[in-house]
């Protein structure tokens, strides 16, 4: 294989890029159960096919390094992880409270080896996030992406929200972060947690109406500082590409002109796609990817993540042609023979060709949207947000055996106390009104310890300096690699402000 990483120059955008590929074999062994549509199993097949093709040889491939405890932490709250680590199908029925506060059971099931899958899919995303910190143009992750999981609890099909540990990982280095949600359903859980910041900014292109999870309204646009960081594109059924990159192209190019992003994280789920079992729009694989190839031709750092897609044969095939294009390489209809070829009769051809469902979106509605979401737009000063301070050097150390280190040394809490205090806000969810972003209140949950706005202003003035990474990011980092990437990105005229008793910065909260 290739060590290089680099991808082949094809086409009109023919700079080489260096990606990186992240895959744990046993992701597929994983079950929700009978029935549910989530199917982990459709990474294997993705993974099958990335192989047949050739294309693993053009990138790093690593196999994630699971994320512990306190990396998890690092958002979601201390309760919440400790339940995830400990409940299992046999113990679920003496923990019927804790099931209800933690919205595990039906949508978000039980399942064994549930805390190691929520490690598997983490690992991936923060690891693709330290690589791309470290010099990578490309990340990828199928298995990450589950976008609606909560700072205390779960939600559809989600547990641990991947994308905002990968995105706290990439605002030690970057001023600027941008999310990009092409999932049919919205992406709730990353604007929540980043809803009044602006450095995330996040947009998302989704069906709206009666459709879980029922948020993403044009006007919800965000709140403080970050007000007009949050963009919603709401749709209706049956979009076609042609219609989808009306807006998809104008929206994200102005986007890129005005927030000029140091990386950005895009979250690919399928869908999206047309037949899709949960769906119901109408766009081809290369009307998705297209939106990839978009992103990737602005040559800034790209974090690709899977996310729903419940037609598996078709989000192996999406996920396939993202990757070649990821990488620049156009593969080829005809598919190769490969262990599970069967799925792909009887055409056994990667690309598929969209219904002719009906495309409830007019012109007018598109107009609209886009005239609104652009005007939103100019009103954002160009390049917002903190400066660099200077940056002390990285300091190099060989790569630790942790089985030879003292377990309470290495445990001590003490040396993640920076971003993760984010844990320990108090929770402040946000009910989100179809009509009136405005009637946002706040809702205080009983945490032992609750803290006044001095505490507030403190733990949110630490989360813009930066975490410190994980200690065991990536099984292959060579030692140079594992320094610290610590980064001093507090501004200079830091203020937070609690108008009205928000609390500001980068937290979750339940819609």
């Amino acid at each position: 294989m290739d060590g290089s990483g680099n991808s082949l120059a094809s086409g009109p955008d023919a700079t080489k890029r260096k990606v990186c590929y992240f895959y744990d074999s046993e992701v597929g062994n994983y079950y929700y159960g009978q029935g549910h549509p989530m199917k982990p199993h459709r990474i294997r097949m993705t993974h099958a096919l990335l192989a047949h093709y050739g294309l693993l040889q053009h990138m790093q491939v690593y196999k994630p390094n699971p994320a512990r405890e306190r990396d998890l932490c690092r958002f979601h709250a201390d309760d919440y992880v400790s339940f995830l680590r400990s409940i299992t199908p046999e113990t679920q029925q003496d923990q019927i409270r804790a099931l209800k506060r933690f919205n595990v059971g039906e949508d978000c099931p039980v399942f064994d080896g549930l805390y190691s899958f929520c490690q598997t899919y983490a690992g991936g995303s923060v690891g693709g996030a330290v690589k791309l910190n470290h010099g990578h143009d490309i990340a990828v992750n199928w298995a990450g992406g589950l976008h609606h999981a909560k700072k205390c609890e779960a939600s559809g099909f989600c547990y641990v929200n991947d994308i905002v540990l990968a995105i706290l990982e990439l605002l030690k280095k970057h001023e600027r972060v941008l999310y990009v949600d092409i999932d049919i359903h919205h992406g709730d859980g990353v604007e929540e947690a980043f809803y009044t910041t602006d450095r995330v900014m996040t947009v998302s292109f989704h069906k709206f109406g009666d459709y879980f999870p029922g948020t993403g309204d044009v006007r919800d646009i965000g709140y403080g500082k970050g007000k007009y960081y949050s963009l919603n594109v709401p749709l209706d059924d049956g979009i076609d590409d042609e219609s989808y990159h009306s807006l998809f192209k104008p929206i994200m190019g102005k986007v890129m002109e005005v927030f000029r992003p140091g990386a950005v994280v895009l979250q690919c789920g399928a869908d999206s796609l047309s037949g899709d079992r949960l769906g119901c729009f109408n766009l081809s694989i290369k009307g998705h990817a297209e939106c990839v190839r978009y992103m990737r031709s602005f040559n800034v750092p790209i974090l690709l993540l899977g996310g729903g897609g419940y037609t598996i044969r078709n989000v192996a095939r999406c996920w396939c042609y993202e990757t070649g294009v990821a990488l620049g390489i156009e593969v080829d209809d005809k598919m190769p023979v490969h262990e599970y070829y069967e799925y792909f009769g009887p055409d056994y051809t990667l690309h598929v060709a969209p219904s002719n469902m009906e495309n409830k979106n007019s012109r007018q509605m598109l107009e609209d949207i886009r005239s609104k979401l652009l005007d939103n737009l100019s009103r954002l000063r160009h390049a917002p947000s903190v400066p660099f301070q200077e940056r002390p050097p990285d300091t190099e150390f060989p790569e630790p055996d942790e089985d030879q280190d003292d377990p309470d040394e290495r445990n001590d809490p003490d040396s993640y106390m920076d971003m993760d205090d984010m844990r320990h806000l108090d929770e402040i969810p946000r009910k989100f009104v179809s009509n009136n972003i405005q009637s946002v209140k706040i809702k205080r949950e009983n945490f032992e310890n609750e803290l006044n706005d001095q505490d507030a202003l403190r733990v949110a003035s630490d989360l813009v300096k930066g975490a410190e990474p994980m200690a065991e990011d990536l099984p292959l980092l060579k030692a140079s690699e594992k320094a610290s990437m610590a980064v001093d990105l507090e501004p200079t005229n830091m203020k937070m402000e609690l108008e009205n008793q928000f609390v500001p910065a980068l937290m979750y909260s339940k819609p």
